[in-house]
């Protein structure tokens, strides 16, 4: 099934972010990750895709995997820094033929020392030539990031958001948001993303806090900021790690139920590969299972 036909219900949404293991004893406990979380009925699952493209087969196999054996519709990351348009069309092609709907279109991380992707690469410099050039197939429900703060090489966030908006005038169906931990953040962004016109349905994009200086490092690197609130809390529990757990599961928590409180309806949740934060978060919040 496609995404942007499962938005279109306004239902309310809980998905799941997994990434592709190195091994295959790894692999198979992620897949009984999957299973484990199908409980919560969840619409479709994404599988990320390393940077350049490093875990391309990895990541086939678990997306065929998820399919197969989970019956879950999956969604690929899909990035196209270092890869020939005829890579990328092969690639998408192979999706397709294993029943594919959605694709996650992305730049991805340049190449150390690099600043832009040289015109004469011979695939795409930016996300908005890849989303046209899946929109071109007419196969694929397309999805983009979006950045609440902006991203982390974007001069100002109104800079960012204008990029935004030329990924949704090249055919993207949805958005999912980097992480974020300060709600103000994305309703600024939902606020001027309407006035730009970028109408399309945004998906927040939770990241669970179960190991707080782990997390921030993530942060650090993408340009999420922390509350300062968040901080003092985690500075009191003095370094009990089992404290500043619930400290930050209870913080996701409160960030979810105020998003929903405030009109927003699709989340999807980094899981990290790990059942139990998922199902912490979906708990507190009284998701039903299956």
């Amino acid at each position: 099934m496609r995404i942007k036909d499962i938005l279109a219900k306004n239902e309310l949404v809980f998905s799941f972010e997994h990434f592709p293991p190195k091994t295959d004893e790894a692999e198979d406990e992620l897949l009984k990750t999957i299973h484990r979380l199908k409980a919560y009925n969840p619409p479709y699952v994404s599988v990320t895709y390393g940077a350049g493209g490093s875990t391309r087969d990895r990541t086939r196999r678990v997306v065929k995997r998820v399919l197969e054996e989970a019956k879950i519709t999956t969604m690929p990351h899909l990035t196209c820094v270092g890869s020939s348009k005829d890579d990328i069309k092969a690639i998408l092609e192979d999706y397709k033929s294993l029943g594919v709907e959605n694709i996650l279109a992305l730049r991805g991380d340049l190449p150390e020392g690099m600043t832009e992707i040289p015109p004469e690469s011979g695939g795409f410099r930016f996300a908005n030539d890849l989303v046209a050039f899946i929109k071109s197939m007419n196969s694929f429900s397309i999805g983009v990031a979006v950045y609440p703060e902006a991203h982390q090489d974007a001069p100002s966030l109104q800079v960012d958001m204008e990029h935004t908006k030329v990924k949704v005038d090249a055919g993207a169906d949805f958005g999912i948001t980097q992480m974020f931990f300060d709600n103000t953040h994305l309703y600024n962004f939902r606020d001027k993303a309407l006035k730009m016109g970028i109408d399309i349905p945004i998906i927040c994009g939770m990241m669970p806090i179960a190991q707080f200086e782990k997390i921030k490092k993530f942060a650090g690197m993408c340009k999420a900021s922390i509350p300062a609130s968040l901080e003092a809390k985690m500075a009191k529990a003095n370094g009990n790690e089992a404290e500043m757990m619930k400290i930050g599961m209870d913080h996701v928590t409160e960030q979810m139920a105020d998003l929903i409180k405030n009109g927003f309806k699709f989340f999807h949740i980094y899981t990290l590969n790990r059942a139990d934060v998922a199902e912490i978060l979906l708990d507190n919040l009284s998701v039903k299972k299956s």
